[in-house]
């Protein structure tokens, strides 16, 4: 089989998620206006482009967008001209445009950003000030484009899905032995409480160092990760169902973070608890790069090395793998270890985004997970699946909910497109089986 068809076969539902990009992006297209710095970007190289030079009145609101339009403006103009800034609303911008009359020292030209130029002082101006009607008017000029497609938009899709697509790698792994981990999101809830009481209650509080808060998520992270490892211990040496098993540690991580918590969430943290949820380096959200790094991880973990073979022939055939001297429940015992301490990682995650612990957190992940799971090609059944498939899965689900948000649909029917979707998975592993 040629090397294309092997990738269309392990990875083809990214069609899928290409198709769906496409189709809220054309859903998405209106009418954009370009603001903030790409907005003084443009507006200078309009003033240059025009050939005057001398005095420029930039008339902008006090929005943080309309401050990054001055810097970039500033920054990519000449020493040539003499930029008058007015950000102080209408009345102040009425009061430098009669002073400049009076004066007789008017602006060569007068720039605005979008919102500014809606306001009633520029929509009849030749009108109001006849002296200035030779005065040259730019403001940005607005085009049509995808909202979908805006490079925020699809960070805010990738920061999204972070939490889930991190713990959807360790379910990945439970999955494709042949078990399940109803737990995770119990551990998600968990390891947001044990990290901001640890804070709030022995680190300091609002004055915890960094090497506090990091010592903090450790513990978090390594708790989950015991509460995992009891889970695979009780499925293998115990041959209990992994369903009962995490189904029962689910509660006991529930009420365990309700416990800690007792119940409220947890507010007295650091300010800067949160760059590890909100933060970017290099204009990329801290927590995309965190997944990133454990998926390259994973899937070396699960294509080239022993581990990933004993974790695929135990999901192939457990008998068959007990009778090549695989170590299944050493294996297993792993697996639902690294599921528990990934599902503490993307409680971390979430703990800094909300800039808060809560015991409500979490609150059904776990189907989230599951689905990024099945939709990218992992079969319950066991013994199949794809480390890169799950975050493709993980990354269908965000768009579907980041698109549907977008053209205003309610969170109910997404839930019933995503089970749709779910049940689609399904049915088409059960006919790719058959054939």
């Amino acid at each position: 089989m040629s090397s294309w068809k092997v990738l269309l076969s392990d990875y083809g539902i990214i069609f899928i998620l290409m198709g769906l990009i496409i189709f809220f992006s054309v859903l998405t297209i209106e009418k954009q206006n370009i603001i903030g710095a790409a907005a003084g970007i443009f507006l200078a190289k309009e003033v240059t482009q025009s050939g005057k030079q001398g005095k420029i009145l930039l008339v902008t609101s006090e929005s943080l967008d309309d401050q990054d339009l001055i810097e970039a403006f500033k920054a990519n103009l000449g020493s040539q001209y003499q930029i008058i800034v007015v950000d102080k609303g209408p009345p102040a911008t009425r009061n430098q445009i009669e002073r400049d009359i009076e004066s007789g020292d008017v602006p060569k030209m007068i720039v605005t950003s979008t919102k500014v130029s809606r306001w009633l002082l520029f929509q009849d101006f030749s009108n109001h000030f006849p002296e200035l009607s030779v005065v040259s008017m730019i403001n940005p000029q607005s085009s049509k484009g995808s909202n979908f497609l805006k490079r925020e938009n699809l960070l805010n899709v990738a920061d999204q899905i972070a939490v889930i697509a991190i713990m959807a790698i360790g379910m990945t792994m439970v999955i494709i032995t042949g078990g399940i981990d109803l737990s995770v999101g119990s551990l998600v809830a968990f390891s947001a409480v044990l990290i901001t009481k640890l804070i709030q209650g022995y680190f300091g509080a609002e004055a915890a160092t960094e090497f506090e808060m990091v010592l903090a998520g450790l513990i978090a992270v390594v708790m989950c990760g015991l509460i995992g490892l009891l889970s695979g211990l009780l499925s293998t040496y115990f041959r209990i169902p992994p369903f009962i098993v995490t189904l029962s540690m689910m509660l006991i991580a529930s009420g365990l973070a309700y416990t800690i918590s007792e119940g409220q969430s947890i507010y007295h943290v650091p300010d800067n608890f949160v760059w590890l949820g909100r933060g970017r380096i290099g204009g990329i959200p801290v927590s995309v790069i965190i997944m990133i790094i454990l998926y390259v991880i994973a899937n070396i973990l699960m294509t080239k090395m022993v581990f990933g073979r004993y974790v695929y022939a135990i999901g192939g055939n457990k008998v068959a793998a007990r009778l090549s001297g695989i170590p299944i429940n050493k294996i297993v015992t792993i697996v639902f270890t690294i599921s528990g301490l990934l599902a503490g990682v993307g409680g971390i995650i979430l703990a800094s985004q909300l800039n808060s612990g809560s015991p409500t957190y979490g609150l059904a992940y776990e189907l989230s997970v599951i689905a990024a799971v099945v939709i990218g090609g992992t079969s319950l059944m066991g013994g199949e699946g794809k480390i890169w498939g799950t975050l493709i899965g993980a990354f269908i689900i965000g768009v579907i909910q980041n698109g549907m948000n977008l053209i205003g649909i309610e969170s109910y029917t997404q839930k019933v497109i995503l089970g749709i979707l779910i049940l689609i998975a399904l049915i088409v592993e059960k006919a790719r089986k058959r054939s």
